[in-house]
């Protein structure tokens, strides 16, 4: 009797608010959870930039070039993770080169999503000839390397890190266009659609009130991934000199500036590289709890 009373307060129990119910399933995922950390951890770093460093990151020490940091010099330095070949204190460039670098994943996913979901519903929903033609063109743009693509982008435009921005936002917008058009494709069939349909849905409707919100599940997912991408490859084009230009506080151009000292002063090189490296291993990490969190088929 006792168990027949426990059975049916359990099933009467109210279902969990679903975002109760997404956060045990991405925590669940403990890699996940640290790269969300990390990433909240550099979003306030970046939001309160101008209070966190310690200088001015344009401003040149002309007696404390390649200074070394405090650990290494007895703690007799201002400088916490050294200086640069010009005097400028590392520490604020990291700091002020976190606002930069966020800055550029928010603008691309930001740009490539918006533009991938109207392409994407659109060629799902209307098929036919539309439908070929912007997938030729998504293939095409697929089939050059993209680092390459996007040098050839920048290098017409003309260096700078607008043009950067454009450049990555054109690379990645396929995985958007034939993410949002394969979800469209696969839920357009369904009964939910046809009934909408019956009832005197028009197709602007069908496409972004219907369809849309029944396909961002994935589309989040990859948002999220895209994110690590658009850091890696601004600072890849940053590097190679096609990004943001000097003396802007950007990773990869810090990385770039400091090669010729890489023998004798480790710092100028690490700590840039450290920065890159765990900020897109943070989002991939979040990404992947995201997937496992967002997928119906990888919940119990």
């Amino acid at each position: 009797m006792m168990s027949e009373t426990t059975i049916i307060t359990h099933n009467n129990a109210a279902p969990p608010h679903p975002l109760q119910e997404f956060w045990n399933y991405f925590s669940e995922n403990k890699g996940a959870v640290v790269g969300l950390y990390f990433i909240i951890f550099a979003i306030i770093v970046a939001i309160f930039a101008d209070f966190l460093a310690p200088h001015n990151p344009f401003e040149q020490y002309r007696d404390a070039l390649l200074q070394p940091p405090f650990w290494m010099d007895g703690g007799s330095t201002k400088f916490i993770l050294g200086t640069d070949d010009v005097g400028r204190d590392i520490m604020s460039r990291l700091i002020h080169g976190a606002r930069l670098s966020l800055f550029v994943g928010v603008i691309v996913v930001t740009i490539s999503l918006a533009i991938g979901i109207v392409l994407g519903v659109t060629s799902g929903y209307f098929g036919g000839f539309y439908e070929i033609a912007v997938m030729r063109l998504m293939d095409i743009i697929l089939a050059l390397p993209s680092l390459l693509l996007a040098l050839a982008i920048v290098a017409i435009l003309g260096p700078s890190l607008q043009n950067a921005i454009l450049a990555i936002a054109v690379v990645v917008l396929p995985h958007y266009v034939r993410l949002t058009r394969a979800s469209v494709i696969a839920e357009k069939s369904k009964d939910y659609v046809t009934a909408s349909r019956v009832c005197g849905s028009g197709p602007f409707r069908m496409m972004f009130s219907v369809l849309l919100p029944n396909c961002m599940a994935p589309l989040i997912v990859q948002a999220t991934l895209g994110f690590s991408t658009a850091i890696l490859d601004a600072a890849a084009l940053g590097f190679l000199g096609m990004g943001a230009q000097p003396p802007t506080p950007e990773w990869g151009a810090m990385l770039a500036n400091s090669l010729q000292f890489v023998q004798r002063a480790w710092w100028v090189v690490t700590f840039p590289g450290l920065a890159i490296l765990l900020t897109v291993l943070a989002f991939n990490l979040a990404g992947d709890g995201l997937r496992d969190a967002l997928d119906p088929k990888m919940k119990r």
